[in-house]
Order: structure tokens, then C-alpha cells, then sequence
């Protein structure tokens, strides 16, 4: 993996402390995009571009609860994030769906699950050609002929 791209609001901006630290434990390097917009969809927007034009393999958000995060990402083509919440969701969010972003919430996901949860991810793969892809396919097939 090349690099994982990283940005928070400012409500999230501890729980973003801690992930970054987490990741590097793990020996992941991160490209903090920021936590100092309270506009959040400003920071996901960047993060979601720099993901979707291969600059980073994968991207975490965080914001409050992480919807914000996730909606406003999912707007950027060729940007897939799931808000992650749970470890089975977390992983499926790879498995079957083959997100690149993952979203998560400070105010409702504690820092040791939070952590938990970002090593299912990033040790999460796709693997290609199984019982998901045409699912995936439609969901790319239609965004590709719905591009501005």
C-alpha cells in the first residue's frame, strides 16, 4: 500500500490523532489532509479526489458521526466510502463492496474500537471475480455513465 490518506473536521481532530499514530505503529504512512475546516465536505472532497486519481490506495475520514464524511466523499467519482461502525461491516465494506475510503464518527466510536477498526480495514482485501462483482460493476457502470 502506498500511502493512506487522512482528514477530519474539528470535531474529530483527536480521534484523527490517534488513527495517524495507530497507522504508523503499523508502519502505514498517512498524508494528513487537515481537521481545521469546519466545512467537512471541504476535506472530503480531497481526500476522496486524491484516492479516486491513485494517489493513495485507500483514505479515512472522520467527522462527528461520519455520515457527513461519507456523503460528501461519495459525491467524487471513482471515490467509494462506507462509514464504518462495526468489525463485520468493516470488513465486508472491503470484501464485498471494495471501498477505498472508510469513514468513521468521533462523538460515536470510541478510540480503541476505532483503532480496531482501521486494522480490519487496512488488513481487509477484494478479491475479484467473486458473487460481489456484478454488484460492484453496476454501481461503477452507472456512475461512469452518469459523469459530468
Amino acid at each position: 500500500m502506498k500511502t493512506i490518506a487522512i482528514g477530519c473536521d474539528p470535531n474529530a481532530a483527536g480521534l484523527k490523532k490517534a488513527i495517524i499514530k495507530h497507522l504508523a505503529e503499523l508502519c502505514y504512512e498517512c498524508e494528513d489532509y487537515g481537521s481545521d475546516d469546519p466545512i467537512y465536505a471541504n476535506v472530503a472532497i480531497a481526500v476522496a479526489e486524491a484516492v479516486a486519481a491513485g494517489k493513495h490506495d485507500r483514505g479515512i475520514l472522520m467527522c462527528g458521526t461520519g455520515i457527513g464524511m461519507s456523503i460528501a466523499a461519495n459525491k467524487v467519482p471513482g471515490a467509494y466510502a462506507a462509514l464504518c461502525s462495526d468489525a463485520y461491516s468493516t470488513e465486508r465494506s472491503i470484501k464485498s463492496n471494495n471501498v477505498n475510503i472508510m469513514t468513521l464518527g468521533e462523538q460515536v466510536t470510541g478510540v480503541e474500537l476505532a483503532k480496531s477498526l482501521v486494522s480490519i480495514w487496512i488488513n481487509s482485501e477484494y478479491t475479484p471475480g467473486g458473487r460481489s462483482e456484478p454488484k460492484i460493476q453496476r454501481i461503477c457502470d452507472y456512475a461512469q455513465e452518469h459523469k459530468k
